[in-house]
């Protein structure tokens, strides 16, 4: 599993370097995203840009989450980084799809 983000160009390798070493994100491996910027997978050799011109990277676990909120705030407080996909208190519930079918979770 991962989370994607959206860093700025400039000084990209610094960014990752910052975010992989955040307290929150231990277990975690920053991963710059390669090919088209669509899909969640790395599709080509050329880095993967968004519309407003910036990288993606995607955020593989190792291990689940330990505390989401502080993840969010320390990516987000990152020099470099332009925004998370991480939406917490954003939400009431959320719906999960898998192979099993569709399940709600709820606070």
């Amino acid at each position: 599993p991962s989370v994607s983000f959206e860093i700025t160009p400039f000084c990209h390798e610094h960014t990752l370097r910052l975010v992989g070493a955040l307290p929150s994100c231990d277990g975690c491996k920053p991963v710059l995203r390669m090919g088209s910027s669509s899909s969640n997978v790395n599709d080509g050799d050329e880095i993967a840009v968004t519309d407003n011109g910036n990288y993606i990277v995607d955020l593989h676990f190792e291990e689940p989450i330990k505390d989401a909120v502080a993840m969010a705030n320390e990516i987000k407080s990152t020099v470099g980084v332009v925004d998370h996909g991480l939406f917490c208190d954003m939400t009431t519930a959320v719906i999960i799809s898998s192979a099993d079918g569709i399940s709600v979770k709820e606070p």
